[in-house]
């Protein structure tokens, strides 16, 4: 699988994600000069080398009728005071040129996310909210960027690690607010973060936005075989090199990622657990299960853990709060393999049975599914493994 890991340890704004993209792209030039000719009114696209900490990484600039704004890595947001709608943006978007129409989807997905963040902290309607920095032609560049580099690079799985956003305040055309600002905290609603030890607005809003609409997962990076590295650099220099890294390869053979959620209780009945169970069960967790554990005051309990995908950890958190009585859990984002699996039908002698068919690692597996056989069985007053065997004695 074609997976691309985005190291955020430095935080990430737009044109740090757009320039570390675009070392791994195959073709710059190609992309680069179709990302020029997209028409962006008086903007200009520059790319060069930078080096931070002695490292050297690419620098993403964009000109704005031949100025250098900066809006989003320069992590300051004292631009004049503009005032951008959404349907400003539309309108921008839908008359780019030559680039295809899942990316200016990709954008006007972004700006919703980002109008939606806005609405929130304002409480105003999505559509009446004035964008500001987010909504100035430097960074429109920056996402359509982003988002043409992604469709060029076309990985299957993304993955981010967890996302540095810095401390303090930030000027801004509302005035002074803290860090992360209001939009940008609800926009890392659900991605792990942390402040770290550099003073200032490490993570912006478009850095958010853009990885909370790319990201598949969060996380430490996995087990990947990588083909190229690169490493998209700030404005700002700090102690560390401030960039954001992409690593481009192939995650292991059957890999994916889920989330560990637990929980102890010690004050529900059998009844209730098990009706818990259900419940999660059926939002689609991959498992559920109880064990044993001793707790504090030397009382008895029960261990819940709850494996699901990371895309529906939120609702499975909800659901456990809902039907338990924790009032805390814990997860850990964890790799995990399987192999390819099919469920095909099959004809027999006692109608149509469901066989579960598993290949990968250099080994494969089939069984058949359990309520089938099982009703067979009993039908037939025969165990499970004479029917697996009369089965077997008809298809080989």
């Amino acid at each position: 699988m074609k997976l691309l890991y985005l190291e955020c340890a430095m935080g990430a704004a737009g044109d740090m994600i757009a320039a570390a993209l675009f070392e791994l792209l195959p073709d710059k030039e190609k992309t680069l000069e179709k990302l020029r000719l997209t028409g962006i009114p008086g903007v200009e696209f520059n790319v060069g080398k930078s080096v931070k900490s002695g490292i050297e990484g690419t620098d993403f600039s964009v000109l704005v009728h031949g100025t250098e704004e900066g809006a989003e890595d320069a992590r300051a947001h004292d631009h004049e005071h503009h005032h951008t709608t959404f349907s400003d943006i539309r309108t921008t978007v839908e008359a780019l040129k030559g680039i295809p129409e899942k990316v200016k989807e990709d954008v006007m997905n972004i700006y919703a996310l980002i109008a939606d963040a806005e609405s929130q902290v304002h409480g105003r309607p999505a559509d009446q909210i004035h964008f500001h920095e987010v909504g100035n032609l430097d960074a429109i560049a920056d996402i359509t960027a982003v988002c043409l580099f992604m469709e060029e690079l076309s990985p299957e799985r993304i993955i981010v690690s967890p996302v540095r956003t810095g401390y303090g305040s930030v000027k801004c055309a509302h005035g002074i607010l803290p860090v992360p600002a209001p939009a940008t905290a609800h926009l890392l609603k659900g991605i792990p973060v942390y402040a770290g030890d550099i003073e200032g607005e490490m993570c912006t809003p478009t850095g958010a936005a853009l990885l909370k609409y790319f990201a598949d997962g969060f996380g430490r990076m996995p087990h990947m075989t990588t083909d190229r590295i690169g490493y998209g650099m700030g404005k700002r220099d700090y102690s560390a090199p401030s960039c954001v890294r992409g690593f481009l390869g192939n995650s292991a053979e059957g890999e994916e990622y889920a989330s560990e959620l637990s929980c102890n209780v010690d004050d529900m009945t059998a009844e209730e657990i098990s009706f818990a169970m259900d419940r999660l069960f059926d939002a689609g967790a991959y498992e559920v299960y109880t064990a044993a554990v001793g707790m504090k005051k030397s009382r008895p309990g029960t261990l819940l853990r709850v494996i699901c995908d990371p895309n529906d950890r939120d609702e499975i958190i909800r659901l456990i709060f809902k039907y338990t009585s924790t009032i805390g859990l814990r997860e850990t984002v964890t790799g995990c393999f399987r192999m390819e699996r099919t469920v095909k039908t099959i004809n027999t002698s006692f109608g149509e049975v469901h066989v579960k068919e598993s290949s990968g690692y250099g080994f494969e597996r089939r069984k058949y599914e359990y309520e089938d056989i099982a009703a067979i069985a009993k039908a037939n007053g025969m165990t499970l493994q004479e029917v697996r065997n009369a089965i077997d004695d008809k298809t080989e």
